[in-house]
């Protein structure tokens, strides 16, 4: 494992390398501590908190696969643990086309629910720059994971480590196994979607009352203002991974995305529905005799609803389910 260990590597929020306990070894819970942050960047580059948690399992079973003098030898086991877990992450990403294109329907990223310590907590950080703070918030989106999902793995990447998590160039390129130059190119072919993604996008402020507005709108059935609420051009794409029924492409247009949520209502009584915020947005979860059976996230662009992601695929629903969720 010696050719992933890289002393020198930054680990943002990290501070400077760990000192070896007494006997050595880096303490245990020095190593654990790196967990949160570890999930936070596995989840923005595979879009799955579920893999997510898997990469970080597997980061850690290499971490102990080593010999404790091996260990001890490793100056910064944060910039260890993510290089591994950024290397795994690769990987994933380049034979999750395959599993995708086998998918039933749409498949959209796994929603997750507010936990700010999870979400937004850096291991160690207090002192994060506020534009770096707005690009890693940004970063958990459904609308910001939507469109790395149109990235190849390597741009993918790439543009994470570099723009969200803060890599130098450098650092990337032992990680994508690319020239420094090559990775500064990927990040910026991303960065050029993400660009275009964004235009129109409505100030976050006014994201709650026209989430509340089309709550309200909906559990009235009131077609015209449904309608009103929603872009002409919207688009509704619903994830039921097979399990469950969901529409296999998206709706599209106003009125058809309006009508087909107030059929909903009529073919399932007794849906709830409840704000609450969805990948660090406003959005909306349905529920059906207290229980979830689908999460709702929203973008808004011009003061309209331009896209909503609607996922009731169950094994994608458990953090809004179980009491522990991000853990």
């Amino acid at each position: 494992m010696s050719g992933e260990q890289r002393p020198g590597a930054r680990v943002p929020g990290a501070g400077p390398g760990h000192p070896p306990a007494p006997g050595g070894e880096p303490e245990l819970g020095v190593v654990m501590g790196e967990r949160r942050r570890l999930v936070n960047l596995a989840y923005r580059l595979l879009g799955s908190l579920t893999e997510a948690e898997d990469v970080v399992q597997e980061t850690y079973a290499r971490w102990y696969a080593t010999s404790p003098a091996q260990r001890a030898a490793v100056a910064s086991p944060g910039a260890w643990l993510t290089t591994v877990a950024s290397r795994v992450c690769l990987d994933q990403l380049r034979s999750a086309r395959a599993r995708r294109e086998a998918y039933v329907g749409e498949w959209i990223p796994e929603p997750v629910p507010e936990r700010a310590e999870w979400i937004h907590g850096w291991s160690g950080g207090g002192g994060t720059d506020p534009a770096d703070r707005a690009t890693l918030d940004e970063s958990i989106s459904m609308a910001f994971l939507v469109v790395l999902e149109q990235m190849t793995p390597a741009q993918r990447v790439a543009f994470v480590l570099h723009d969200v998590f803060r890599f130098s160039f450098a650092e990337v390129a032992g990680i994508v196994g690319r020239t420094p130059a090559a990775c500064r190119q990927l990040a910026s072919a991303a960065r050029r979607r993400v660009r275009e993604s964004r235009e129109g996008a409505t100030p976050d402020a006014q994201h709650p009352d026209v989430v509340r507005d089309f709550k309200a709108a909906w559990e009235a059935k009131d077609l015209d203002a449904l309608i009103g609420l929603l872009d002409p051009d919207a688009t509704a794409t619903g994830d039921g991974g097979g399990v469950v029924r969901a529409a296999l492409v998206p709706v599209r247009g106003a009125e058809e995305v309006a009508r087909r949520a107030v059929g909903l209502l009529d073919v399932l009584p007794g849906l709830t529905l409840v704000e609450r915020t969805v990948n660090g947005r406003p959005g909306l979860v349905v529920r059906r005799h207290s229980a979830t059976v689908a999460v709702v996230a929203i973008a808004i662009v011009d003061g309209r609803i331009k896209h909503m992601w609607t996922v009731r695929n169950p094994e994608k629903l458990r953090p809004w389910t179980e009491d522990d969720g991000l853990g």
